[in-house]
């Protein structure tokens, strides 16, 4: 039995698991459904070649033992020719329940093919595990099921056979090629009478697997999370990850602090650092930004590295907003940098005293 704090529904990776382990969904009794509905099918369909195969083989044994040929003689060439008809009989009806079998397993399973179930395993020679399939809800399952497929059978059979013994009567004045096809006719009746029950059988077996199926696989809530932690990492080792990613890009923006051409800020809330050196650059490049307590600090940098800061509240949000780091600003905001880059460049020849 599951135990009952598994409440939740197993997940694709647990899934993934129990399929490499054979660990799969599969309905025994569909699988024997099948095959017997193809089974019966072919010999429906055979009827009348097992028919003409039979009687021939039958005369061609009467004919055989007319002859005045030694015993072992005879008795090897019937035996080839029972071979034969064996073969053109048996063999086609075999082919195609192996087939179906087949089918219906691998459509069940989706074509799985594991060699796990072969390895030998303690528990499945232990007395105690034994012990615990025996008084299993699976166990008490499979014997309801069995008992009843007894009882289903022997009532089918019974009342085909009273009805058959009730008529038998009938066949005193029937010629026997009549009576033969009555026969045949009442036992394909019983035979379909038969596969509807097992067919009814199948399909509560069937729901009933799925459901023992999906309720071994349910997993705990503890599970869940230990599976989350194997594959997507403890959340807490994760965020301290990004935390110190998010320090070390920000350290790195920083020391690119001292390269910049001009600050621009609001006040307290944003600051964008520019670089542009025509030589190498098309356009101006965002070199560092950042807001609130980060802006102040690019702003702290720039002063102490003599670093141009211009207040501008509209460019400076504006930067912020549409530029990503250590990429060009927007071709919109050309007008409005080049004013102040032309500004800062006058400030520094006028201070410099040559050309920058």
């Amino acid at each position: 039995m599951a135990d009952g704090s598994k409440t939740e529904k197993a997940t694709p990776k647990k899934r993934r698991d129990e399929r490499k382990k054979g660990n799969v969904f599969l309905s025994q009794d569909a699988v024997s459904v099948a095959t017997l509905l193809a089974s019966v099918f072919v010999l429906f369909l055979m009827a009348d070649t097992l028919a003409t195969q039979l009687g021939g083989f039958f005369s061609y044994c009467v004919a055989k033992c007319g002859e005045s040929a030694s015993g072992a003689e005879i008795l090897r060439e019937i035996g080839m020719q029972a071979l034969v008809v064996l073969v053109k009989t048996v063999f086609p009806v075999t082919l195609v329940t192996a087939f179906c079998a087949v089918a219906a397993t691998f459509a069940q399973t989706r074509f799985l093919v594991s060699g796990e179930l072969l390895r030998p395993k303690f528990s499945r020679i232990s007395p105690v595990q034994g012990v615990k399939r025996l008084f299993s809800l699976r166990s008490v399952i499979d014997a309801l099921k069995g008992i009843l497929k007894i009882v289903l059978l022997m009532i089918i059979i019974f009342l085909s056979l009273k009805n058959q013994f009730l008529e038998s009567s009938k066949y005193l004045y029937t010629d026997l090629s009549a009576s033969c096809a009555h026969l045949f006719d009442n036992g394909k009746q019983m035979v379909l009478w038969i596969i509807l029950a097992f067919t009814a059988l199948a399909a509560f077996d069937f729901m009933y697997q799925w459901w023992d199926y999906e309720r071994q696989l349910r997993m705990s809530k503890q599970e869940v999370k230990e599976e989350y932690k194997q594959t997507e990492g403890d959340p807490q080792i994760k965020g301290k990850i990004k935390e110190t990613q998010r320090r070390m890009a920000q350290q790195r923006m920083m020391q690119q602090v001292p390269q910049a051409d001009v600050v621009i800020r609001n006040p307290t809330h944003f600051a964008v650092a520019l670089r542009y050196r025509p030589d190498s650059d098309d356009a101006p490049v965002v070199v560092a930004k950042g807001q609130d307590e980060l802006a102040l600090r690019i702003a702290r940098v720039a002063e102490e590295h003599g670093v141009a800061v211009v207040e501008n509240v509209p460019l400076a949000r504006a930067l912020y907003a549409q530029c990503e780091l250590n990429g060009q600003i927007p071709p919109e905001l050309y007008g409005a940098v080049a004013e102040v880059l032309v500004f800062i460049f006058k400030l520094a020849n006028k201070s410099a005293g040559v050309p920058r």
